[in-house]
């Protein structure tokens, strides 16, 4: 269980786990016995494989380390990946948010500037483990398939 997989880390869980919104992956808040709040994220299997969430990891450690303001996943035995019964997972630390009004100009531009510090970050060190965003991989296969689908009528 993710109590199990915690408590593996030296984690002791001592409010019940609350689910929190991902497209992909099971996340969860919890507080410990000294009521710090942390986030528990466990992978979707098969989906990433522990290359690509390291990958992930250490592009969030950096844009700690340039004074961006993420939630990078916390060490524990030297690493921020772990694993329990199949399932890889990391923990992070619980933070609080803001969220913007895209009506507000002046909102727009401080998103923006940290869009554009998020990119400075990036541009530090290449990326080969997750796969490539680009024209061809999101735009022009899946155009592809769409047009060979026998699900679609033709126009």
């Amino acid at each position: 269980t993710i109590i199990d997989g915690l408590f593996d880390l030296g984690m002791r869980v001592d409010s019940g786990l609350t689910p929190l919104n991902s497209y992909e992956n099971r996340v969860y808040q919890f507080q410990d016995e000294e009521r710090h709040r942390y986030v528990v994220k466990f992978y979707r299997p098969e989906r990433w494989s522990a290359e690509q969430i390291l990958e992930e990891h250490q592009f969030a450690l950096q844009l700690v380390e340039d004074e961006v303001p993420v939630a990078a996943p916390l060490f524990f035995n030297d690493s921020t990946l772990h694993q329990h019964q199949g399932f890889y997972f990391a923990v992070f630390p619980s933070l609080g948010g803001r969220q913007f009004e895209a009506d507000n100009l002046d909102q727009m531009e401080w998103v923006g500037r940290y869009l554009g510090r998020l990119h400075q970050t990036g541009r530090k060190q290449r990326f080969t483990a997750r796969p490539e965003i680009g024209v061809q991989e999101y735009l022009l296969e899946p155009r592809q398939v769409f047009e060979q689908a026998t699900l679609i009528p033709s126009g």
